[in-house]
């Protein structure tokens, strides 16, 4: 087709044009080079900063040549609300250990979808040069797009699911060290303290969380319950509901954290069978479609061919 060629050879040498005069746009002094205000900010320190904190981020949104930042910002709200925002997807972000920020997540995930309408293009233009041009090949960018925003949301669903089932290997250990700690005379919030900074795991993140929570004014129960209410892990909801409870009702913690550990560990053997269960079913489905279909194949091949030669 040569109207497809001509077409994708456009597209290609219009997208080369536009990077280029992009790239000189970025390299003149008006818009590359920082403005007047980031350029004496260092010198009057003693006027604009005192405290010598913020001399980089003294300007507000729209007062440099170029903000960058006030451009990624609006991006951000444009994408939250092409995209929606959700408190599920507040909990997931937070199970995956990323700031929760559903603002700069949109917004990741509409660069991903950007990025796949890009290679879908491409992919366009790479069958137009090639002469294998159809009308269906059209869908491309689209299929691209949404599956760059569909991969995004099942990568953040991955890594959330992992990092709690990290969290939740991890309780019964970090439930017994407490429990020990605790037998040997700290305090609750000594013990948490401790924990967090010998261990190097996803609780233990968490639990060093909760100290900074504590130390900038937060109670230790309504430290540990939010906690609970960002991770949403069952086993680690109920030892915290536990452990506040012994608190405001003053049982011996101890004892209460060797019997969540226990149940963890009895929690964690559970659904070991149950995983044992399901990939054995799993196991099966090579046996039967096939090393068995091959085995009938080599038993009854040879016989079948004999019968055929005539032989016996």
């Amino acid at each position: 087709m040569t109207w497809a060629t001509d077409a994708a050879l456009a597209v290609l040498l219009g997208g080369a044009l536009g990077a280029g005069i992009c790239l000189l746009l970025v390299l003149i002094p008006r818009i590359g080079a920082p403005s007047l205000s980031r350029r004496i900010a260092p010198y009057i320190r003693d006027v604009t900063d005192p405290a010598g904190t913020t001399a980089w981020n003294l300007l507000a949104p729209g007062t440099a040549a170029f903000d960058w930042r006030a451009v990624a910002d609006r991006v951000a709200r444009w994408a939250v609300r092409l995209l929606g925002t959700s408190d599920t997807l507040m909990i997931r972000l937070a199970q995956a250990g990323r700031p929760v920020d559903p603002a700069a997540f949109r917004a990741r995930q509409l660069a991903w979808g950007v990025a796949g309408l890009a290679v879908g293009a491409m992919a366009v233009v790479g069958l137009a040069l090639a002469g294998s041009f159809s009308g269906p090949s059209l869908l491309l960018p689209l299929v691209g797009g949404a599956a760059g925003v569909l991969l995004c949301d099942l990568l953040l669903t991955s890594q959330a699911k992992a990092r709690t089932a990290r969290i939740a290997d991890e309780l019964p250990t970090v439930l017994e060290f407490l429990a020990l700690c605790l037998a040997a005379g700290e305090g609750i919030l000594d013990s948490l303290r401790r924990v967090g900074a010998v261990g190097s795991g996803e609780l233990t993140a968490e639990l060093r969380a909760v100290v900074l929570d504590v130390g900038t004014g937060s109670s230790l129960p309504d430290a540990l319950a939010a906690m609970s209410r960002r991770l949403q892990v069952p086993a680690l909801s109920r030892a915290v509901e536990h452990i506040v409870a012994a608190l405001d009702r003053g049982a011996p913690l101890a004892q209460a954290l060797q019997a969540q550990a226990s149940d963890a560990r009895e929690d964690a053997k559970r659904s070991l069978i149950e995983t044992a269960g399901r990939k054995e079913i799993l196991m099966l489905l090579p046996l039967v479609f096939g090393l068995l279909p091959l085995s009938v194949v080599f038993a009854v091949f040879p016989g079948v061919f004999m019968l055929r030669l005539g032989i016996g």
